[in-house]
């Protein structure tokens, strides 16, 4: 079987970045032909050399086309619609797929994939990362009525269009249905985590790590993760500030980067050595850095659209035993609580966070324990090469 993915942003181990279609794409490339169609946006931040760009047996095909997340809207938008229209035109080119994987974000990737796929007359799967266009419109990206109309119209058209869809969360996929999209043609797989990766996360590696940050006898809190409009970062400062100030035994790191990196910065230059901006990590390293933490934090704005996200942060930090403290009223929340892996903060609150962060630091066994159940939850429900095996069912189905 031939599968064309369409895919704005290709990442490696070596990008400081989640990665997850890394993994997905090695899994499936071991028994079908895979084309991937993307851009080298992240090439250039690798911090590692250590793995190939793409993984054996997959065919990549990219054009230059830049995107920070800096960039404002007028420039996302200029860069989504160049990658859009190229995909098209190199989708016809190409041999004739059997199957296309269409991966939002951005929308217009999907868009490109299911014109395409219509263009040939082949089967097309959707993946859903992010609610699009609800996500933007949220942010305020979407400044025009008309524009809103039409994206959320080509929104429908695509989950029509589509032979199946695979949201990333239960709540993305209550969401698609409530569309009127059967529930037969969508199968929620979720971001998930790579285990293998978290398994370099030693007790010696993690020591040594604590040893060359000199956080002996610290208790570490962390944010890992993009430093993003959406991520609430100015709440998790304040937190942060408000802590280290109270408490000489409390260290944050902030592991990333984004929009809000000058926020951090100031913080860190105000609270020398107890809140530090390490920047971005190369995906894996980054389980060692989970695994010094004593606790994790997953933040984000307090909107509805973000509830139903999947963020990669949540999967990491349980995959190495470190519980986290989530903001999100969604289905994140539900499991939290529900698997006794972490704790519920509210969002856009600094003294909640704060509060919060202090009553679980100040119980190790509580930590230990919350921390042993989220590795058997990541153990039995995260790890990436089951939902490459589920992905890899569905493309093939989809094909016949």
């Amino acid at each position: 079987m031939h599968v064309a993915v369409f895919s704005q942003y290709h990442t490696n181990p070596d990008c400081p970045a989640t990665s997850r279609h890394y993994t997905l794409l090695a899994h499936l490339a071991k028994t079908h032909r895979v084309t991937l169609l993307t851009t080298p946006a992240w090439a250039g931040q690798r911090l590692t050399q250590e793995f190939d760009w793409v993984p054996p047996g997959v065919e990549i095909r990219q054009t230059a086309v830049r995107y920070d997340n800096r960039m404002g809207p007028a420039r996302r938008a200029w860069a989504f619609a160049h990658y859009a229209a190229w995909a098209v035109r190199e989708g016809l080119r190409m041999d004739k797929p059997d199957v296309i994987w269409g991966i939002s974000t951005p929308l217009t990737a999907a868009w490109a994939a299911a014109t395409v796929a219509r263009a040939r007359r082949v089967p097309w799967v959707f993946e859903v990362q992010d609610l699009w266009p609800s996500f933007p419109v949220a942010m305020g990206a979407v400044p025009t009525a008309l524009a809103r109309q039409q994206l959320f119209a080509l929104e429908k058209r695509l989950y029509r269009s589509a032979r199946h869809i695979l949201p990333l969360s239960p709540d993305m996929t209550a969401y698609v249905t409530s569309l009127g999209i059967s529930a037969d043609k969508v199968t929620t797989v979720l971001n998930g985590t790579d285990l293998d990766l978290a398994a370099r996360a030693t007790p010696a590696a993690v020591a040594a790590l604590r040893r060359a940050e000199g956080l002996q006898g610290q208790r570490v809190v962390l944010y890992a993760g993009t430093f993003g409009r959406a991520n609430d970062l100015p709440t998790v400062v304040a937190a942060a500030e408000a802590m280290v100030a109270a408490e000489a035994d409390v260290t944050w790191l902030f592991l990333g980067d984004g929009h809000q990196r000058p926020l951090v910065a100031a913080a860190a230059a105000r609270w020398p050595g107890r809140i530090r901006l390490v920047g971005g990590q190369p995906r894996h390293a980054i389980f060692s850095w989970f695994a010094l933490a004593d606790v994790a934090v997953v933040s984000f704005l307090g909107l509805p659209v973000l509830d139903a996200n999947s963020p990669a942060k949540l999967y990491d930090a349980l995959a190495v035993g470190t519980p986290v403290v989530v903001t999100n009223t969604g289905w994140t929340k539900a499991l939290v609580e529900m698997e006794g892996c972490g704790w519920y903060a509210l969002a856009g609150n600094a003294p909640a966070l704060a509060h919060t962060l202090r009553e679980v630091l100040r119980q190790p066994a509580l930590l230990a324990a919350a921390g042993a159940a989220g590795q058997r939850l990541a153990r039995r429900d995260f790890d990436r090469q089951q939902l490459a095996a589920v992905v890899q069912r569905v493309l093939e189905n989809a094909a016949g």
